[in-house]
Order: C-alpha cells, then structure tokens, then sequence
C-alpha cells in the first residue's frame, strides 16, 4: 500500500531471540517510507516457556532485547512497538511482567504497558494448558499515549475479551488501541475477528492487531489474521496466514464525526474504576 503509514508484523516467533529480531527486522526493511509506526505480535522477541522468559527478563531500558529494538527503531526511522517482551516487574524485582513497550524513531521508550489479564485457561487444542499467571505478573495501570498516527491505546491478547479495559482507554482519549497477541487457533478461528470489531464499534476507535502465526514448538499453534479495523467496524486490511507485514492506511480524522453523531461515551450510564481496573468496580451514573 503506497500511502500505508501503519505496519503490522504477522511473525512466527520462536525460542531463539537472534532470528526472531532478524524476522522482524526483514520486514521493516521491506516497508516503504511513509510507514510511521510498526507493531509486533505478542512474544514478538521470544516464543518459548517460563525458563525462557525468566531468563531473558530485562529491566526497562536496559539489556540486549531493548538495545536491538533501540536500535532498529532509529535505523529505520519508525516508532517500534514490541507486542510483548519478558520485563523485571515495577513493583517486585523478583517478579516478572509481559510488557509492550513503545520505541519512538530515536529510540527513546514512550510507553510500557504490563499486561493486565492472565491467560489462565484449557483449550480445546494440542497445548491445552495454559497458565500465564504461573510466569508473570499482572499489571497495574492503563497506558494511552501519543504517536504521529494518533493516540494509542495499549493492550495484548487475551485483554481483548475485556471490554471494560478498551472502554477506560476510550474515556482516557485513545483513539488507536494496539492488540498485539498469540491467539491459539481454536479461539482465533472463533472469537478473533468477532471481537476485535466489536471492540472498535463499541469505542468508536481504530483497533491495529498484529498476530503470531503459524507452530512455535511442538505444541503451540496460532491463528494469525492479523487485523486493522476501522471505528466503525470496518476491516481496513488483513493477512490471514503469510509470515509477513501488513501495511494500512491509519486515519483518524474521521473519528470526531463519528462519535458526535453517535456519543455512546456520553450516554454510557455505567462508570469503570481507571485507577484499578483489574478490580472491576462498576457504578451507573446518576
């Protein structure tokens, strides 16, 4: 797309951390120079097991994942968003967090984003087990911030089916919100599009996924699609299977018609706690 200013990596992750960065740095390279933001999947630097992520766990800002990353943000010129990486938790060393973090293009960190629901579920599938809370931290706060594409909302994966998180990111002004995961392919093949456009009609914003695809060891299975979707549920662009980037046109001017003709921010009588929003605290307006 010659006047696409959004990249989305559709990537398939592994536990080696060289080629995953050379996966993803393959793909920047083929982009052309009006790409402005590019977003990886989940477990975008690495795709393996609990040791693994222990392992590989840095503190913001420091150690040889982020300095990759660091790097490719300002040789490309483009702000990076790592879908999710293991990092040391902000309120226990001895914990970890998966975490987006947000590179600007000179590679200055703008945002991290802790993710705040578990994936503690049984699928249907040949894993079957899945327990993200045995690995990690959840996290604590909401992250909105500004890009040269609009203002970002951060989420990953699995907070996805949670619509009161996407509906406290719309009251904090988002008008992108980032959906970077590893969906399984039971549930991607059911729920992934289903919700990705329901969340972006429901809060009148631009939904951007970037998706894992395809086996990341013996058990493991992704759906990949990734997704761009508009704020009025229209997908933009999509890349059902191809290990490769999936450029979109992001515009956001027509989001101020949009939510002025139809203002369900206004007339939404139920309030949501922003400062804990992992508490689900709901009260209705007077």
């Amino acid at each position: 797309m010659r006047n696409a200013n959004v990249a989305l990596l559709q990537l398939c992750s592994g536990d080696r951390v060289r080629d995953n960065l050379a996966q993803i740095e393959q793909q920047i390279k083929q982009l052309n120079t009006g790409v402005k933001l590019v977003m990886t999947p989940e477990n975008a630097l690495l795709f393996a097991n609990s040791a693994a992520y222990r392992e590989h766990a840095e503190r913001q800002g420091d150690g040889p994942l982020q300095n990759a990353v660091r790097e490719m943000a300002r040789r490309y010129g483009v702000w990076l968003l790592v879908g999710s990486m293991p990092l040391v938790s902000r309120e226990n060393p001895a914990l970890i967090t998966t975490s987006s973090l947000l590179f600007d293009d000179q590679g200055e960190i703008r945002a991290r984003y802790d993710k705040l629901h578990m994936f503690d579920v049984d699928i249907n599938d040949s894993h079957g087990h899945y327990r993200e809370s045995d690995t990690y931290q959840h996290g604590q706060e909401l992250q909105v911030v500004d890009t040269p594409v609009g203002r970002l909302g951060m989420t990953i994966c699995y907070d996805l089916r949670f619509p009161a998180l996407f509906q406290a990111l719309r009251a904090q002004g988002a008008e992108l919100i980032s959906v970077p995961a590893a969906f399984t392919r039971v549930t991607g093949e059911a729920h992934w599009e289903i919700l990705l456009r329901a969340r972006a009609i429901e809060n009148q914003c631009v939904i951007l996924a970037p998706a894992q695809v395809g086996s990341h060891g013996p058990t493991r299975r992704t759906w990949g699609h990734s997704l761009a979707v508009d704020a009025w549920g229209k997908v933009l662009a999509e890349n059902p299977d191809a290990v490769s980037a999936l450029k979109v046109r992001v515009d956001i001017t027509g989001l101020k018609t949009i939510r002025e003709q139809m203002p369900v921010l206004q007339h939404n009588r139920f309030q949501t706690s922003l400062t804990a929003p992992f508490d689900n605290k709901f009260s209705i307006k007077e």
